[in-house]
């Protein structure tokens, strides 16, 4: 019995393909959701890396004994209180609808967009330009194959649980 080579080449996208696992609008519509929130909370935190001082004991030459010896008390600036109070995006939107029902005046919530008599734009989830395809798996779209490839090693659904 002989076995021809397109029989045990096989096709790697139909491969490819078998391993994806699609996913309906809702889980792409709570993911999408819980990246959101990650981001919104990545906003929050402060750079590790922003006051990194190679030695506090290298003296600076502009400076004289009379500041070096004196207690330096750590003084707080209006950015000091703004870090401090930092309000979510949902808390300032609640604050300002809760505002306009006092005032009489539409919220930001309130205002809505005319409908466009032009298509919806779509853009690619991996570099931001237009996008005409979409991922079969998770829905996200992309422009180029590069962008396919960055979205199937990083972002795809199908290597999440």
């Amino acid at each position: 019995m002989t076995i021809s080579k397109l029989t045990l080449r096989g096709s790697a996208r139909l491969k490819e393909v078998d391993k994806c696992k699609i996913v309906d609008e809702t889980s792409r519509r709570r993911r999408h959701r819980k990246n959101m929130e990650i981001l919104e909370a990545d906003n929050y935190h402060e750079d590790p890396h922003a006051d990194l001082v190679m030695s506090k004991k290298i003296p600076k030459f502009d400076e004289n004994l009379e500041t070096r010896t004196r207690s330096r008390k750590k003084e707080k600036n209006p950015e000091y209180y703004q870090a401090k109070f930092r309000k979510h995006i949902l808390q300032l939107l609640e604050e300002d609808r809760m505002e306009a029902e006092i005032t009489g005046r539409y919220s930001y919530q309130d205002l809505v967009a005319e409908d466009t008599d032009h298509p919806a734009r779509h853009f690619c989830a991996v570099c931001g330009f237009f996008s005409q395809y979409v991922c079969l798996a998770c829905g996200m779209r992309y422009c180029s194959i590069k962008c396919m490839d960055t979205h199937m090693d990083t972002r795809c659904l199908k290597w999440t649980a």
